[in-house]
């Protein structure tokens, strides 16, 4: 009687323990989402301050059209690969549209009157901050990627894992080129 009271209570505990084990499980889980949520809501605002800050410029760099339109498909593909979930596109796609934002602001500095607007200035100090926004929240992202990626490997976990949908997640980086300086004579010379 004693054996089998024993053995109930650590059938008990053994359940309550995989319990436990498998609820951190989910709230890493979530914890991902949530941060992933918080970089797409930055990268969502800032999609919205792009057109603004293009249609500013238009109104000064009448010659600098193709350096726009490339801001303006780096947009574009940013939307796309937002749109796919893909952390490793959403990664590259930023990088070619902080490399264009970057190339904008170059060849803003050949125009005084625009870099002189309220408008420019405005929307220039609205992305940077949101530029910002996007770094501070990517580093709690793949803070969170990586407490979940270690938590679905460890062990007891990795038996738990089984019997739920716990992915790894991927850290989103930018690429190194993306974030070195632009090339400027680039800019000037493309068709």
């Amino acid at each position: 009687m004693i054996a089998l009271c024993i053995l109930v209570f650590v059938g008990i505990a053994l359940v309550g323990y995989l319990l436990t084990v498998y609820n951190g499980l989910v709230r890493v889980k979530a914890g991902v989402a949530l941060a992933w949520s918080n970089i797409d809501v930055i990268l969502a605002q800032r999609h919205d301050e792009i057109p603004k800050l293009v249609e500013t410029c238009k109104q000064y760099m009448g010659y600098e059209q193709s350096t726009l339109q490339k801001v303006m498909q780096a947009r574009a593909s940013l939307d796309t690969a937002r749109g796919s979930g893909d952390v490793y596109s959403i990664g590259n796609a930023e990088g070619v549209l902080r490399q264009g934002l970057s190339g904008l602001y170059a060849v803003a500095e050949n125009y005084p009157d625009l870099k002189a607007s309220d408008a420019f200035q405005h929307l220039q100090q609205r992305i940077s901050g949101l530029e910002t926004a996007i770094a501070d929240r990517r580093e709690v992202y793949n803070a969170a990627a990586t407490t979940n990626n270690v938590r679905i490997q460890s062990f007891p976990e990795i038996l738990v894992v089984s019997f739920g949908d716990f992915p790894s997640a991927t850290l989103l980086h930018f690429q190194t080129q993306d974030r070195a300086n632009p090339d400027l004579s680039a800019l000037f010379h493309s068709a």
